[in-house]
């Protein structure tokens, strides 16, 4: 089914949810890992600190995501309108999904008894947990076969596990 003038709130919801892109998550879920080993020394507050770096992180690079598409592909494609901004504006967001979840689990962790090292530490574990989820729901949306979604897991497990050795050498 096409989208058209003709088609009801729902029907476009489902087309939508048919042609996610989830690169955003992979990149969004990278993104998050990286500042949480690049956080180094948070002032008095570090929980409140990373959650904020984390969410405000995700914000400017969506946004940054959002300008290359309006004004770099689509500006030479179509003309810019109002659909095109909102379309843009939806195709980005999965970066700042994915730093809600390491984000939950930084503002969780006193609940589990966790000291700041182990906040980061769980952060950062679900941070490449949501990287490989989004690879998968990507590789599954786009069709392919469950060895070459378990291929591209693979892939981004082994960029987490990188990460997260960048994050044992430096500290």
């Amino acid at each position: 089914m096409h989208q058209t003038e003709q088609s009801t709130p729902r029907e476009r919801r489902i087309e939508r949810r048919a042609h996610a892109d989830y690169t955003g998550g992979v990149y969004g879920s990278m993104l998050a890992a990286s500042v949480i080993v690049g956080a180094g020394h948070l002032g008095s507050f570090p929980r409140v600190q990373l959650v904020l770096l984390l969410l405000l992180t995700g914000g400017v690079f969506w946004g940054a995501h959002v300008h290359a598409q309006l004004f770099g592909a689509r500006l030479a494609q179509q003309t810019l309108d109002r659909r095109a901004v909102l379309h843009a504006f939806r195709d980005e967001w999965t970066i700042v999904k994915a730093a809600i979840p390491p984000a939950v689990a930084v503002a969780v962790s006193p609940l589990l008894g966790l000291d700041v090292p182990g906040a980061l530490w769980l952060a950062l574990a679900v941070a490449v947990a949501g990287q490989v989820g989004w690879s998968m729901a990507a590789a599954r949306r786009a069709g392919t076969s469950w060895r070459l979604t378990a291929v591209t897991a693979l892939v981004n497990l082994l960029l987490g596990l990188l990460i997260i050795l960048f994050k044992i050498i430096l500290h």
